[in-house]
């Protein structure tokens, strides 16, 4: 059991990392979201780029941090349900959900969705908009996103057992308290303290 917690804890910190930078795509968003409405407001032109790049990061954020949500234990649980059983049998419930429901859906959707991520990228396919993006990346993003997910709930699943087995913690245990909206916020403070930083440090 030691190298597959050894395993895990590998993925969780390739997760944490993954939904670290994941979420400066948030700011970017927002920034580009600012950016197009000020330039259509002041001189009366946009551009469908500008409109499509939004939702692409918005997809990335969405699929690419579904691990780190995972991971942080933010997905909806129908606790009001599963409140009323032991903590045993609560993990017996995320174990059945995690290799009936989980890794069966993130299989299917990979195999669903490669041959599209291939046919557009072998076609150069764009979008039908004028000025519109190129397709391939923002497809990619379903398969490499539900790949992030099925990782961590491999990881998930080792760690349930290993409780099971007396061997760790309650992995279901939120460390902190705080919502993700100030963990999010908290985290891009930290990283732009530490770019100041490092910009000051450089200076001769």
């Amino acid at each position: 059991m030691a190298p597959l917690l050894t395993l895990s804890r590998l993925i969780d910190r390739v997760t944490e990392f993954t939904g670290r930078w994941v979420a400066w795509l948030v700011l970017g968003a927002v920034l580009i979201s600012a950016l197009n409405a000020a330039v259509r407001k002041a001189f009366n032109t946009s551009s469908n780029a500008y409109l499509e790049i939004q939702w692409y990061l918005f997809a990335a954020v969405f699929l690419l941090a579904a691990g780190y949500t995972l991971l942080r234990q933010e997905h909806v649980k129908i606790d009001v349900i599963s409140g009323r059983f032991s903590k045993r049998t609560q993990i017996w419930i995320d174990i059945v959900g995690l290799v009936c429901f989980v890794l069966p859906l993130v299989w299917t959707v990979i195999r669903l969705s490669l041959p599209l991520v291939i046919r557009a990228y072998e076609t150069n396919e764009y979008s039908s908009n004028a000025g519109g993006l190129i397709r391939w990346p923002v497809f990619a993003m379903l398969p490499l996103g539900f790949f992030l997910l099925g990782v961590q709930a491999v990881s998930e699943l080792i760690k349930r057992i290993a409780f099971l087995r007396g061997l760790i913690p309650d992995p279901t245990r939120k460390a902190q308290a705080k919502s993700a909206e100030q963990e999010l916020a908290e985290a891009l403070q930290k990283e732009v303290a530490e770019r100041e930083r490092a910009a000051l440090a450089g200076k001769p």
